[in-house]
């Protein structure tokens, strides 16, 4: 009896200090210490939430950066179903899938004078990535100049200003967050717009 009594006791302290208590003091902490973050790093433009800086978003307008492929279920960027392909390298399926990623790119950069980036034909492992590398997103410049009417160095001078360097070069490559980016474009258009008119 004495054995069940202190299991069922246990229970409840654990169920509290862990279950409870622990919960809301990390949460609470974390409010405190970083609120942004806490909130789900959300951006806003004029007011309104339009997306997180830690979830990709699908974006198909020429005039903007796009991000890396997802392969979550459903539809694109599904942080409900954040998941890979999980195809091997050798798999069939995964090669015809590149050659034709490749093929679109092509066709929608006509004016890339470079490779295409691998993470441009490589989705993450989470499906929800929302940074390209530098190189993705030069790549994508001149059909962002071209097709918003601005010099190319102004993009690529966007592209540098909102680069986030890596910690320490052997930990990780220096990225872009492609919706932070393409806010920055938005503005830089704006102030464009407001002064030719």
């Amino acid at each position: 009896m004495n054995m069940i009594r202190s299991s069922i006791i246990m229970l409840l302290v654990l169920t509290i200090f862990t279950g409870i208590a622990y919960p809301l003091m990390v949460t609470g902490l974390a409010n405190i210490f970083f609120p942004w973050q806490a909130h789900g790093s959300l951006l806003m433009q004029d007011e309104r939430t339009v997306g997180s800086a830690l979830i990709g978003q699908n974006v198909g307008d020429v005039r903007y950066f796009h991000g890396r492929p997802s392969a979550t279920v459903d539809s694109p960027y599904n942080a409900l179903a954040s998941g890979g392909s999980n195809l091997a390298v050798s798999n069939p399926l995964l090669q015809q899938t590149m050659i034709e990623r490749n093929e679109q790119l092509r066709a929608a950069n006509p004016d890339a004078d470079n490779a295409t980036p691998v993470d441009l034909l490589t989705a993450s492992a989470s499906g929800l990535d929302p940074n390209i590398s530098i190189d993705a997103a030069l790549y994508q410049a001149p059909r962002i100049a071209k097709s918003r009417q601005i010099p190319l160095d102004a993009v690529k001078s966007l592209i540098e200003t909102h680069t986030e360097q890596a910690l320490l070069p052997f930990l990780g490559e220096s990225v872009i967050n492609v919706l932070k980016l393409n806010l920055a474009l938005d503005e830089y258009q704006q102030q464009i717009n407001s002064q030719t008119h």
